[in-house]
C-alpha cells in the first residue's frame, strides 16, 4: 500500500473513531439523564460537588453552596461545605452533637431529611433541645474525618461528637487526580466502569471482600493512619471535654454471613482498649434475609431510606447517652 493510501485508511479510522465517541458520549448523556447509573453518579459528586482541598491531609471538601441531583436526590451544600442546613458557629442552649463520618453519613442516594442524621437529630429533640451538625463526606476515610473536624468542626464548639465508622474506612487518603475534570465525560466514566469491572472478573483474589479484608492487616499505612486518628481525635476530645463515640455501620451485601466480621472485632477492641465507646450495628443487621432490600440502587449498597431508619433506631439509646465511659 502506497503512503498515500496508508494515510488516508489511518485518517478514515481516526474520523470513524471520533465519530464514535462523540455518539458514544451524547447518547450516553441522554441515557444517564433517564436511569441512574453509579459510577456516573459518582463521577458527577466528584466534579459538580467536590473541589480539592488546600490541605492535603482533607484531599477534597465540598464546594460551599453547590447543588447536584445525584442518584435519584437533590443534593444541597450549605456555605460550611457541608449537606446539613445552615447552623450558626456561635452555641446556643441547645447541646450540640458532630457526626463524621463518608458517603453513607452523608447520605448519598437519601433524601437529606431521610437521613439517620436527620432521623437522630429529630428524635434526640425529644429528650432535650439537639443540634446535630452533619460531617459526612463521601469517599472520606477515618484520618480525612478527623482533619476536617479539626479544620472546620471545633469551631463549632460540639459537646460530642460521634464517629460513623465503614469498612473501608482504612483505605491510604488518595491524592486528587490531575484528570479528575475528564470524568465529566459519560463515555469515559462507562467506559473505565466496564474495563474495571472485566480486571476485577479475571483477577479472582480482586473481589472487594478480600479487598476490605486485607486493608486491617498490620502491615497495612492506611491501618496505622485509622488508628492514629482515632487515638488524636479521642486526646483532642479530653483536652476540650467533648464526649466521643463510634458507631460501626455495617456493609450490606451479605448480613447472613457477615464477612467482614473480624475485621470489625478488631477495630472494636482497638477503640476499646483506647477508652472510645463503640457500638458495632453489624451485629443488629445480623440475619436480614434480603439485603438488597437495604440499598439505593441494584446496583449500590449503600444505605437506602430504610436502612437509614433501622440506623437511627438501632444507634438513638447509644447516642442519646449523656455519658459515654
Amino acid at each position: 500500500m502506497k503512503s498515500a493510501e496508508l494515510r488516508q485508511v489511518c485518517a478514515a479510522f481516526a474520523v470513524s473513531v471520533l465519530l464514535f465517541l462523540v455518539l458514544l458520549e451524547l447518547t450516553l448523556q441522554v441515557y444517564t439523564r433517564l436511569y441512574v447509573y453509579y459510577d456516573v453518579e459518582m463521577s458527577r459528586y466528584a466534579t459538580e460537588i467536590k473541589v480539592r482541598s488546600d490541605d492535603p491531609a482533607i484531599g477534597h471538601e465540598h464546594i460551599p453552596g453547590s447543588s447536584a441531583h445525584l442518584m435519584g436526590v437533590d443534593v444541597d451544600i450549605n456555605s460550611a461545605g457541608l449537606r446539613d442546613r445552615e447552623y450558626p458557629v456561635a452555641r446556643n442552649e441547645r447541646r450540640r452533637i458532630v457526626f463524621l463520618g463518608d458517603s453513607l453519613t452523608f447520605g448519598w442516594g437519601v433524601e437529606q431529611d431521610a437521613t439517620f442524621e436527620a432521623l437522630l437529630e429529630q428524635r434526640l429533640n425529644t429528650v432535650q433541645p439537639t443540634e446535630v451538625i452533619n460531617f459526612g463526606h463521601g469517599n472520606y476515610n477515618t484520618a480525612q474525618q478527623v482533619s476536617l473536624f479539626k479544620k472546620k468542626g471545633l469551631r463549632y464548639q460540639p459537646d460530642k461528637v460521634v464517629v460513623f465508622f465503614f469498612v473501608n474506612d482504612a483505605e491510604v487518603t488518595p491524592v486528587r487526580s490531575a484528570w479528575t475534570p475528564v470524568a465529566r465525560l459519560r463515555s469515559v466514566t462507562f467506559l473505565w466502569s466496564r474495563v474495571r469491572g472485566l480486571l476485577s472478573q479475571a483477577d479472582s483474589n480482586a473481589g472487594f471482600e478480600a479487598y476490605y479484608r486485607d486493608l486491617y492487616r498490620d502491615d497495612q499505612p492506611g491501618y496505622h493512619a485509622l488508628q492514629q486518628a482515632f487515638v488524636e481525635l479521642r486526646d483532642l476530645c479530653q483536652r476540650r471535654g467533648i464526649a466521643l463515640q463510634v458507631v460501626m455501620l455495617p456493609e450490606l451485601h451479605n448480613l447472613i454471613d457477615f464477612p467482614f466480621a473480624a475485621e470489625y472485632r478488631q477495630v472494636q477492641q482497638f477503640l476499646q482498649s483506647h477508652g472510645i465507646p463503640v457500638l458495632d450495628l453489624s451485629t443488629d443487621f445480623a440475619g436480614y434475609v434480603h439485603p438488597g432490600e437495604l440499598w439505593v440502587a441494584a446496583d449500590d449498597a449503600h444505605p437506602n431510606a430504610l436502612a437509614h431508619s433501622l440506623i437511627a433506631d438501632y444507634a438513638f439509646d447509644f447516642i442519646a447517652r449523656e455519658r459515654t465511659d
